[in-house]
């Protein structure tokens, strides 16, 4: 491993000890032991006989993205499949026709978290959140990455079902749910025990809707005992919201909140759809406060309902209230970079403002917010003592000229495209663009074919046995 990266051009470093980032020019790291031991001046110190050393000429170095919500090992067999996909009836989500519709074979899952986790390698993030079912092999998988992971095995009551395109239903089995849970401890115990020492584990109930109070009651004080991360989704359709609403005469907020589930080790996972966003309206204005109140922390994906129309009204306004707002890809691409662009982007049309969000909030989003989301304060940032997770950046590629603000160019131009080596714990995990330990030529392979099956059976499980090409058709006809 090196011992130290020298001569960067430039380095986004930790302002003391103060939360906030900084610009340094010209700079080496010096690395012992996966931490940085020291930031200096270019030449400051001799190099060692022996000394490992990376040339940072011309590099842009940034502490590893933190990425707090992710779907890798299935999110990939729907590309080409989800991008366009919603349901008038269902105030335009795909999410539970799409579920009960397609399921990518377990086969193919591998494959799946392999492209994803070298789309996140690619994309400069360190540490995800992998929130699945698990399958056989998911541990292998992370540890081979070289990645730091929080495996959240998840568990539910209830699936989605239809019954016609403006009826969502929901299948229960609280058995089934309880044997989940079960699973669910087993295999956080197993990713936490885990030689590689770079997984970690999230306690997740799968959705608000999907889980009874007694199962949720249940992983709450597993957390609590456990001193895991709790989460859940939560706020992420009008479909949901209104479900809660029919049972409870409460949001989803407000009932998490009058359940005991808000606490300051809770990570909301999109919690869009708060009472007073434009497309829910409910009489009442308190969610966002009792999220803040509660310090809870929010996990923020803004791609995958743009795709639907819907954004969160306003990143800027829960940051302001003092909601700790991390961001998550949720679905692929796994690339936390456009995040941050689509992030600010989208704060900017909801809010009419363009202070709702800068290139330096979205930054800390991804870095010092995800951090304190999991209860971190080794990650997320260049500094003396902290875990060596380190991003570096060719400030030579063509979108990243003229470096005059490059941390502004490489999340609104370059992005992945200029990513040229990442480390995690001071371990070279990709080298030249290109995962040291994975194999995404073969996994996409995998995933190829396990998606012509997904799309061959879906008849067989869709309520109304329709073709997938049916309810997903391709962008043009084939001629």
């Amino acid at each position: 491993m090196p011992n130290s990266i020298r001569n960067l051009s430039w380095a986004v470093v930790r302002d003391g000890n103060n939360r906030r980032h900084v610009y340094r020019r010209t700079v080496d790291l010096h690395l012992k032991d996966g931490k940085i031991t020291e930031i200096t001046p270019a030449g400051a110190r001799a190099t060692g006989p022996g000394e490992d050393v990376i040339d940072g000429t011309g590099l842009l170095a940034l502490p590893g993205l933190i990425n707090i919500h992710s779907h890798p090992s299935t999110e990939p067999g729907y590309r080409g499949v989800r991008e366009d996909h919603g349901v008038p009836e269902q105030q335009m989500t795909g999410l539970m026709e799409r579920l009960q519709a397609f399921r990518l074979p377990d086969d193919g899952r591998q494959g799946a978290a392999t492209l994803a986790y070298s789309e996140m390698l690619r994309a400069a993030t360190t540490t995800a959140t992998d929130v699945t079912v698990p399958f056989d092999g998911w541990l292998e998988t992370m540890a081979l990455s070289g990645m730091r992971f929080y495996a959240a095995p998840t568990f539910a009551s209830a699936r989605w079902g239809m019954s016609a395109p403006q009826t969502v239903t929901w299948k229960w089995d609280e058995a089934r749910g309880l044997a989940e849970f079960e699973k669910a401890r087993r295999v956080m115990a197993d990713a936490e025990a885990h030689n590689s020492r770079r997984l970690d584990a999230m306690v997740f109930p799968a959705q608000i809707d999907t889980v009874t109070p007694e199962l949720f009651a249940a992983g709450r004080k597993h957390a609590d005992e456990s001193g895991r991360r709790f989460s859940t989704h939560i706020g992420q359709s009008v479909v949901e919201v209104r479900e809660m609403i029919r049972r409870h005469n409460l949001t989803p907020v407000q009932w998490a909140a009058e359940n005991g589930l808000l606490k300051n080790d809770t990570v909301l996972a999109h919690c869009i759809l708060l009472d007073d966003h434009p497309q829910i309206g409910w009489h009442t204005a308190k969610d966002l406060d009792l999220i803040a109140e509660a310090g809870a922390s929010v996990a923020h994906c803004p791609q995958p309902f743009a795709r639907y129309g819907l954004a969160m009204d306003h990143i800027g306004r829960y940051r302001t209230r003092g909601v700790t707002v991390g961001l998550g890809t949720d679905c692929a691409p796994h690339n936390l970079i456009e995040e941050m662009r689509l992030a600010i982007v989208a704060g900017r049309l909801m809010s009419e403002d363009i202070r709702s969000l800068d290139t330096a909030g979205a930054f800390e989003a991804a870095t010092f917010c995800g951090a304190a989301a999991l209860g971190r304060d080794d990650i997320g940032a260049l500094a003396p003592g902290m875990a060596a997770d380190i991003v570096l950046v060719d400030l030579n590629h063509p979108l990243m000229q003229p470096v005059r603000d490059p941390l502004r160019s490489f999340v609104f131009h370059a992005a992945d495209r200029a990513v040229r080596t990442v480390l995690v714990d001071g371990e070279v995990v990709l080298k030249d663009g290109e995962p040291v330990h994975l194999d995404p030529k073969a996994a996409m392979e995998k995933v190829a074919e396990a998606q012509a099956r997904m799309i061959r059976d879906t008849p067989r499980i869709d309520y109304a046995q329709r073709p997938g090409d049916t309810i997903s058709p391709l962008s043009l006809e084939i001629h």
